[in-house]
């Protein structure tokens, strides 16, 4: 398998395209903040984190074999400047299983940005990569984001509770998922 769109990708309101070096302090002006470390792995980061990550993040584009991300860089279409990132993962090759992520800067929250993204991330995985299920995870008690995976036409499959000790606290994770089928048939309506 060999996935590797062209750049950059355009929703009616968004650029989505690869991170380059150039983009530090516009990931580093949201990921240093508390609310959006809050329901992330890792805490708050630092302006070398960030340009760790996103080093790492350069030129993963496309989807060859299992393991694979494509990470992108998103921007509106008004403005240039990242306003949040989004990841594409080829989780299982064999059985075509793929899982997505979404990060925006809270000054773009409420707006419609992660479900356009989102749905722009659904449309490469099953067009693009030819996935047959693609899921995606967050925290039980980030309801924002459980809501864009709602509005996505993603279905909770899974609560894990307690299943890991995260930050001094025990995490509960909600899994949600689509199969291709599911997500042509909402296509046509």
């Amino acid at each position: 398998m060999v996935y590797a769109p062209r750049y950059p990708i355009e929703t009616d309101r968004l650029r989505l395209r690869p991170f380059t070096r150039g983009d530090v302090d516009a990931v580093f002006a949201y990921r240093q903040r508390a609310d959006v470390a809050r329901y992330l792995s890792d805490g708050p980061m630092t302006r070398e984190s960030v340009a760790e990550a996103l080093q790492m993040r350069v030129g993963q584009e496309a989807l060859r074999v299992e393991g694979d991300k494509i990470f992108l860089a998103v921007e509106t279409k008004e403005r240039s400047g990242v306003i949040g990132e989004l990841s594409l993962i080829l989780r299982d090759e064999a059985g075509r299983q793929g899982e997505i992520g979404y990060i925006l800067d809270p000054g773009y929250h409420g707006q419609g940005y992660a479900t356009e993204a989102g749905a722009k991330l659904l449309e490469m995985g099953f067009d693009g990569a030819g996935l047959h299920r693609i899921y995606a995870r967050c925290a039980a008690a980030n309801h924002a984001s459980w809501r864009v995976m709602e509005r996505l036409g993603m279905r909770r499959e899974a609560h894990f509770r307690e299943h890991a000790f995260v930050k001094g606290a025990w995490d509960e994770e909600f899994v949600y998922a689509v199969l291709e089928d599911e997500w042509r048939t909402a296509e046509r309506r």
